[in-house]
């Protein structure tokens, strides 16, 4: 599923077609991706509209086109974006292609987990200024962070990360890699950490953040062996840090990955 720095990779695939104007809209408007969007309006106010701008939150994004028009996608398990030729014919998996003169802009998403959003109007759409700040921006502060663990203190750790109204972007490798980088381990309850604990998954997710945004966004490439991702699904594999067996199990409904050495419970 893509994560907060996927995302942003996925973003920028469509920069090449800023500055140009849409000239046909093609979509699967029975999809239920559509299922809050004005099909009708979305064609005939896209057509003809320009590209202006893009901005990433979380697992979303937000393209704003002339004419005030607002086009918001919402990953799923298998969004994606990205450029085609000017002749491109969509198949049963890209669900939403606007054509431009020199390249066909495409929204792709194989299980329909994804969702694609409409609305037109000077400013951005309440469903997008409304949601929660981003882990990477100065709004989400320590305070924040107590806050959200003591509403869900009885949760444990991996499960808290993981929601999105709280903490947008992060998935299932980068909440492993938060917990890692913290020392504290993913079947703790969100009510038991000390003020000591809390800056330090403080401190974890705004590095791991920042660390998949300069690393991963660019190119899609790995973060470096020195992170837990590199060996989190190898067989047999081992801590980056003391070399113990990483252990495997379902936490939160996921599986999750850990240091049962460096992230005891």
């Amino acid at each position: 599923m893509p994560e907060l720095a996927e995302v942003e990779f996925f973003r920028t695939r469509w920069d090449c077609g800023l500055g140009q104007r849409v000239l046909r809209v093609r979509l699967h408007a029975d999809n239920r991706i559509f299922r809050k969007t004005d099909t009708a309006a979305l064609v005939r106010t896209l057509t003809g509209a320009a590209l202006r701008s893009s901005v990433a939150h979380g697992k979303q994004l937000l393209f704003r086109f002339s004419h005030e028009a607002w086009l918001g996608l919402r990953f799923g398990m298998t969004g994606e974006l990205r450029s085609e030729g000017p002749k491109f014919v969509p198949g049963r998996h890209e669900h939403l292609v606007l054509g431009q003169a020199r390249r066909s802009l495409v929204f792709a998403d194989a299980r329909q987990f994804g969702l694609v959003r409409f609305h037109q109007g000077a400013t951005a759409p309440d469903w997008w200024s409304e949601l929660s700040p981003t882990v990477d921006s100065p709004a989400f502060t320590r305070d924040r962070l107590k806050e959200l663990l003591k509403r869900h203190a009885r949760a444990p750790l991996k499960a808290v990360l993981l929601m999105q109204e709280g903490f947008p972007g992060i998935g299932n490798w980068m909440a492993d890699e938060i917990l890692w980088r913290a020392r504290l381990s993913p079947r703790l309850r969100a009510g038991q950490l000390d003020d000591t604990d809390v800056f330090a998954l403080w401190r974890a997710i705004r590095l791991v953040a920042a660390g998949a945004l300069r690393i991963v966004a660019p190119s899609f490439a790995d973060p470096p062996a020195s992170w837990l991702f590199r060996h989190r699904w190898e067989p047999g594999g081992k801590c980056p840090r003391d070399g113990s067996l990483l252990e495997r199990a379902t936490v939160g409904g996921r599986t999750t990955v850990w240091c049962g050495q460096c992230q005891e419970e």
